[in-house]
């Protein structure tokens, strides 16, 4: 398992994420109609559905998508093809402000390594950092 690939997968989000750069962070997902994205209680399936999703929430105004950022806190490998992360996720400066964590299972495809199954989950917004 190539740690820091999976890690660097995760990290090139973020960074695209926030520069606003929606395009960029779908780039991170399996351009695949096999992707699953579970978020507030939905299962999405596509990268389509997915890209969809963010577009609608996020890509009128990129100026709101915020500052992103992931923490995370474990890789375990899947075979010598598959890993899952674990990790907490933080978003500020956006209308849609919150936090909570996520586990995503990353495939090495022949693109690179992927997430092909993303299951986020929210809380509030924490009131102070760190909180």
């Amino acid at each position: 398992m190539d740690r820091t690939s999976i890690i660097g997968v995760l990290d090139a989000q973020v960074a695209a994420w926030n520069r606003g750069d929606l395009a960029g962070y779908m780039d991170g997902y399996a351009k695949s109609d096999q992707l699953v994205f579970t978020s507030g209680g939905n299962i999405r399936r596509g990268w389509q559905t997915t890209h969809d999703t963010y577009l609608k929430k996020y890509g009128q105004d990129k100026s709101g998508m915020g500052k992103l950022t992931f923490e995370v806190l474990e890789v375990q490998p899947l075979g010598a093809d598959g890993a899952v992360v674990l990790g907490k996720w933080l978003l500020t400066g956006s209308p849609s402000d919150g936090s909570g964590v996520f586990s995503v299972v990353l495939e090495r495809r022949p693109e690179g390594w992927r997430v092909i199954h993303d299951h986020t989950s929210s809380g509030p917004a924490p009131s102070s950092p760190g909180g």
